[in-house]
């Protein structure tokens, strides 16, 4: 018997047909849930007390569809995940020669019957841990990009000309300085001796007297505006706070991915210039290169 599901964010429809194509169950609705997944079973166990009579197939829709399959893996059924464009071509075929409204279920279950589809190739569960991982570091990255371009942003506002001061506006002691003394005007009123101190002190001798009075007279003489000096300067120290923190949880993803790519034993690590990080997107989002021809 063959049991098509429509995968759907809140509930589910299924639908069963025998192997010449009798509607055995209507079309039915059942939650994404743990009682949703009872009255599924419930229902194949009326036909068959052994599923493993049944062969289900759904389609990869959204990340909707996961918790379902591990459930059913789970009961040792046969569990299918279709390639949506194949199902598409057939519900067009429904559509073009018959004037009855086909649900999806039943479409699904008839391209099981006639077994004219190609299954979506699926990742181990250490595979798809470890694409979880490097989206979550791409995701984090963005986070960061964006976040300094709004302190760019802001900067371009009320002191257009700190670009210039620093070779890289995120650097230590740049992001020290903008903490501590965010709008020009504080920057101007600071004892000279007092700055150069602090700008001796946040980047290790690097800079001191000189950096402070190139500083200074940047400030005092300022094409920004006044107007969004203070609302901005909350802002840019809110944006550095975000900054710090997310650079923080890349570099513990970092190690996380790192420990993780060790399972899968890759020897691209090997390759000069791929590192773990890079190493973990390509087994991650590769997988298995015994896959391809």
């Amino acid at each position: 018997m063959f049991v098509g599901i429509d995968i759907a964010k809140r509930s589910h429809e299924a639908c069963v047909i025998s192997p010449d194509g009798t509607v055995l169950v209507r079309p039915f609705k059942f939650n994404n849930d743990c009682n949703g997944f009872e009255k599924l079973i419930s229902s194949l166990s009326s036909l068959d007390s052994d599923l493993s009579a049944f062969e289900l197939g759904m389609e990869a829709t959204g990340h909707y569809w996961l918790n379902l399959y591990c459930k059913l893996l789970d009961l040792g059924c046969s569990v299918h995940v279709i390639n949506p464009v194949q199902s598409d071509a057939l519900r067009g075929l429904y559509i073009r020669q018959v004037k009855n409204d086909k649900r999806d279920s039943f479409i699904i279950a008839e391209l099981l019957r006639f077994g004219r589809y190609s299954q979506t190739t699926l990742s181990d569960p250490d595979t798809i841990a470890l694409r979880e991982l490097t989206r979550q570091r791409f995701y984090l990255v963005d986070c960061i990009s964006d976040a300094k371009r709004k302190v760019i942003c802001l900067l371009d506002k009320v002191f257009p000309e700190y670009a210039s001061l620093f070779t890289d506006t995120f650097g230590v002691t740049s992001l020290s300085l903008l903490e501590a003394y965010t709008t020009p005007e504080s920057l101007a009123d600071l004892p000279t001796d007092k700055l150069a101190d602090f700008l001796a002190t946040v980047s290790r001798g690097r800079f001191g007297l000189t950096k402070a009075e190139q500083i200074q007279s940047y400030a005092k003489n300022t094409f920004g505006s006044f107007l969004f000096a203070d609302s901005s300067a909350f802002a840019i120290r809110q944006f550095i706070e975000q900054i710090r923190l997310l650079e923080r949880q890349v570099e513990e993803l970092n190690s996380y991915i790192a420990q993780t790519l060790e399972k899968f034993h890759s020897a691209l690590t090997t390759i000069t210039g791929i590192g773990p990080t890079l190493a973990a997107v390509f087994v991650a989002e590769i997988g298995d290169i015994n896959r391809f021809d």
